[in-house]
């Protein structure tokens, strides 16, 4: 069960958000402005926040960059109406964790949700590292960028997030199943490829060595 801080001025969907993760066992607030939702959100008694963009008093990027310069680490999920490439962009660059455009299933909203908690509480000190460096790739989870022996790479959100959990567990054999529940967050088709598609992707930008497909299992992250 955990404490979840909604920042939301619709009532419709903080009401509709709320209700949602009382009935998955949460312990939902909500907050309908900007200032009012900055102030809970430093006030330590939270385990994630779900932060619209376009609040009252504060816009969420705002209570994004304050939240983040005053040290707090907690996960934040950004709900917004703004589909631009440059918003989503902007809301991962100041410190998102992840983000949902508006209209959205709750499902894939609390399969994010599931996520993120997993994340923040996982025992590995690596799970709260800023910086993953493994061999020569480095990937800097609050400005989202990988480079491989100091050259910038332009992943999407997608492979991004498959870098992430392999760098997590570096040497570890991770199933296809760990990868789709964690990168992808909700089920697919298990006969998707998916996974094997995406794995492709990455090896292709970090090098073809970089990731072993364990035969019948799933892959190895393994750089040199």
């Amino acid at each position: 069960m955990a404490q979840i801080l909604i920042v939301e001025d619709e009532e419709r969907i903080a009401s509709f958000v709320a209700k949602g993760l009382r009935a998955e066992g949460h312990r939902p607030t909500v907050v309908g402005d900007g200032p009012g939702g900055l102030d809970e959100a430093l006030s330590g008694r939270y385990d994630l926040l779900v932060l619209d963009i376009g609040l009252p008093g504060m816009d969420g990027f705002e209570v994004l960059d304050q939240l983040r310069s005053q040290g707090s680490r907690m996960p934040v999920v950004v709900l917004t109406a703004r589909d631009s490439v440059t918003d989503t962009v902007a809301a991962l660059d100041n410190g998102a964790d992840d983000y949902m455009a508006k209209p959205f299933r709750f499902a894939e909203l609390m399969a994010r949700i599931r996520l993120r908690l997993r994340t923040a509480e996982a025992p590995d000190a690596r799970a709260h590292e800023e910086v993953l460096r493994v061999g020569g790739v480095e990937l800097d989870r609050r400005t989202r960028r990988v480079s491989v022996g100091g050259t910038q790479l332009d992943l999407s959100a997608r492979e991004f997030a498959l870098a992430e959990i392999f760098m997590l567990n570096p040497g570890q054999v991770l199933t296809r199943e760990q990868l789709l529940d964690h990168v992808w967050g909700y089920d697919f088709d298990p006969g998707s490829n998916v996974v094997d598609v995406y794995v492709g992707y990455l090896r292709r930008k970090v090098g073809a060595d970089t990731i072993a497909t364990v035969r019948g299992v799933g892959y190895r992250f393994r750089p040199a």
